[in-house]
């Protein structure tokens, strides 16, 4: 071939080549660039005064001065959007107010026997403050705003009544105050739809802040506090808002679900309304109301989670995957150096070494989930009974069920390492008197160490990484630290696929699912990285430097 050729072909291979590996990492950054993108929000994100709240409450994690001051002042910030709130529910729950003049009532008798008024006194105060919850009981069951108003009238007619000074009857004033101004703007026969439409406005405002003042401390923690980040607060801002109404855009045509501002002065449902202020009012002062900061949240990767992964982190399922990991590498490296030594050091080359080298190859492409079910058949099913050991999923069968996994690997690795061993570092070795298991231990082994290691790192990113062989063998979605090696455990694997298939909660939350699928491929990583500098070294020490 001529030199030109040899040249153009030599060029083009080594531009393939190039080529390749680019394209190769080009793969794996946008695989795993979105991953990493959208998990690290799970430790870099605003995090507002109800994370900060909910950190100390469940983790006590910062400080309790700090986070007291931080308190006052955002519900200073949102005493006027409760009082709205308040204000105008007045106008359109009738049984709220039906309840409140009636307690209003028994109060005031409670009270003038308290004051040890005389019978006749007593009896008139009564008359003319059952005259007054009577009224107002009418008017909050009419639809009718001139007959409203003339109630209200009459009622207000009594306030400088000096029978009623200095007891609780003064409350039926305000009250009645209060109703007229808010059935203003209402209409009084869309009741049930303001009703509906202020669930809404409720719930929203949970999401924002936690339970409003005068609601019980919700059982379960995600409800206790309201967003936690400033991305979901902005959510929450939006339902708060923004409401779906049916609308007629073109005339004769039918209508369209189109997206309506609450307080819009056209479409609003709450527009000339008491409540109208209170969506511009939390719009403009949510900074106030929830103090976000910038937020490292670092504990991601030592806390457990609460409340299905919604609060907290992955502490346990970082622990979980190491101790499965390492433990199965425990079991599978020496089996796997030894098997790999008898094949290449004393095994003839006859029909049965042939067919248990086949089985290996087959081994290392069988399904995963093959592995996983074997495990639970042989190891928690068949072997831990005949051995007095507790039959169910645990540590010990995961660990071995993952070692089984991954030692076709680590055999075939080794096998190769120890096949390329020169055969003159054997021949000095046996020269000098040394036997054929001296010279395998200390000769053929160290410098076969860098290969064997080599098939380690392999191993150890599956190990860490599979799902399907400890699904029946081990791993569990919730449950409180293992204390032997026969309890389950959690882990990120399994974790990731128990969010993405069943945890409603957690999928409220995704950057928890993209933070256990990050930190899963921050610790393989770290954990090959960690084997790659064990082997350099090794190798580095061979090689004499």
């Amino acid at each position: 071939m001529k030199i030109g050729y040899r040249q153009a072909f030599d060029k083009t291979f080594t531009i393939t080549a190039g080529l390749s590996v680019f394209l190769m990492v080009m793969a794996l950054v946008i695989i795993l660039g979105p991953m990493l993108s959208r998990g690290s929000k799970a430790v870099f994100f605003r995090g507002t005064v109800e994370f900060r709240k909910m950190q100390l409450a469940i983790f006590n994690h910062g400080s309790s001065d700090q986070v007291q001051a931080e308190t006052a002042r955002v519900e200073k910030a949102r005493e006027p959007v409760y009082e709205l709130l308040e204000n105008f529910q007045i106008g359109i729950d009738v049984e709220l107010l039906t309840d409140k003049t009636r307690e209003i009532y028994r109060e005031l008798g409670q009270q003038l026997r308290q004051m040890d008024v005389d019978r006749e006194t007593y009896a008139a105060i009564r008359a003319k403050a059952k005259d007054i919850r009577d009224t107002l009981s009418d008017i909050l069951e009419s639809t009718d705003k001139d007959y409203v108003n003339q109630g209200i009238e009459v009622i207000l007619k009594l306030s400088d009544d000096p029978d009623f000074k200095n007891t609780v009857a003064e409350q039926f004033f305000p009250l009645a105050r209060m109703y007229g101004e808010n059935v203003k703007n209402i209409d009084l026969t869309q009741r049930d739809q303001y009703i509906a439409a202020l669930e809404e406005v409720k719930d929203a405002l949970r999401k924002l802040f936690g339970p409003l003042p005068g609601e019980s401390t919700p059982p379960m923690p995600k409800d206790r506090y309201g967003a936690t980040r400033w991305d979901t607060a902005q959510q929450s801002l939006h339902q708060l808002l923004w409401a779906q109404a049916w609308v007629e855009t073109k005339p004769g045509e039918s209508l369209e679900k189109i997206s309506v501002r609450r307080d819009d002065p056209q479409k609003g449902q709450f527009a000339g309304t008491s409540l109208e202020p209170l969506f511009s009012l939390v719009e403009n002062n949510l900074d106030d109301m929830l103090q976000p900061e910038f937020t490292i949240y670092w504990r991601y990767f030592l806390d457990d989670w609460v409340n299905s992964h919604y609060f907290g982190g992955v502490g346990s399922e970082i622990i979980g995957t190491l101790l499965l990991t390492l433990l199965s590498m425990m079991f599978a490296v020496p089996l796997g150096v030894i098997s790999a030594a008898y094949l290449v050091e004393c095994a003839d080359e006859n029909m049965v070494v042939k067919i248990i080298r086949t089985c290996v190859n087959t081994l290392a492409g069988v399904p995963s989930i093959v592995f996983g079910l074997f495990g639970l058949a042989f190891f928690v099913l068949f072997l831990f009974p005949r051995l007095n050991m507790p039959s169910k999923p645990c540590i010990l069968s995961a660990a071995l069920t993952l070692s089984i996994l991954v030692l076709p690997v680590i055999i075939r690795a080794s096998e190769e390492a120890i096949k390329s061993v020169p055969q003159t570092y054997k021949e000095a070795s046996l020269s000098l008197g040394a036997g054929r298991f001296r010279t395998f231990v200390t000769v053929t082994l160290p410098a076969a160490l860098p290969g064997i290691l080599t098939g380690i790192i392999l191993s150890l990113g599956r190990a860490a990484g599979e799902t399907a062989p400890i699904l029946f063998t081990g791993a569990v979605a919730m449950g409180p630290q293992p204390k032997s090696l026969f309890d389950g455990v959690k882990t990120l694997s399994y974790s990731s696929l128990d969010i993405a298939t069943g945890d409603r909660l957690a999928m409220m939350a995704p950057h928890k699912q993209y933070g256990v699928i990050m930190t899963l491929i921050i610790l393989v990583l770290c954990l090959n990285i960690l084997a790659i500098i064990i082997r350099w070294r090794v190798a580095k020490k061979l090689r004499g430097y």
